[in-house]
């Protein structure tokens, strides 16, 4: 019986599946490859495209940034000028009143009593004069008790100055404007043991003065 010897098939056969085997595996290792360049590319396309949409919010924020700041601005400026009416209506309203208060005092004052000082305290005034008798002074507080701008004269001090018939009594009073009065007289009633303004006026002489 003729023998065959396969050694040299096999071995050609064993070489051929070597090969194979490269083959598949450098393939795999190019494939391999290849993904990883394409996940990278992935990858920075992702980047990219995140890096463009944070520039733009970027953006976006610093102009609404700019926009609040300008908003800011307008408020500051607003309650600056705000500021200024305030200050300009209490200007008008302190004139109104000086004007008032003045024209009140010229009107109440009579004859034989001239004021020689006036002092503003907010609200209250401060009066110095001179007057011939204690009966002008005590007409000259009731006159600014009936005014409609002053109220609550209170007399503070009345003396002798001298010899002058014309200035024979030296004065001081303090009288509220009306509004304090007002003011003064709701406290007063609010409180359990509440007491009216005191208005000290010195009784007039029946006659002569």
């Amino acid at each position: 019986m003729a023998k065959i010897n396969l050694l040299p098939w096999r071995a050609e056969r064993r070489k051929l599946r070597e090969r194979e085997f490269g083959a598949i595996m450098l393939a795999a290792l190019g494939l391999g490859v290849l993904m990883v360049f394409v996940g990278m590319w992935y990858m920075d396309q992702r980047m990219e495209g995140q890096q463009a949409r944070n520039d733009l919010l970027n953006r976006e924020i610093s102009v609404l940034d700019d926009k609040i700041k300008e908003i800011d601005a307008l408020r500051g400026k607003r309650e600056t000028l705000l500021q200024r009416k305030e200050v300009i209506e209490t200007l008008r309203a302190s004139g109104s009143q000086t004007v008032r208060m003045l024209d009140a005092l010229v009107k109440t004052i009579p004859d034989g009593v001239r004021l020689t000082n006036i002092t503003q305290n907010g609200d209250q005034l401060s009066l110095e004069g001179l007057a011939q008798s204690q009966a002008r002074i005590s007409t000259y507080m009731r006159n600014l008790e009936s005014s409609d701008f002053l109220a609550a004269p209170d007399l503070q001090k009345s003396e002798a100055s001298g010899p002058d018939k014309s200035a024979r009594y030296k004065f001081t009073m303090r009288v509220d404007q009306r509004k304090l009065a007002e003011e003064k007289a709701k406290e007063g009633d609010s409180g359990a043991a509440a007491k009216p303004t005191a208005t000290t006026i010195p009784p007039a002489p029946a006659k002569g003065g």
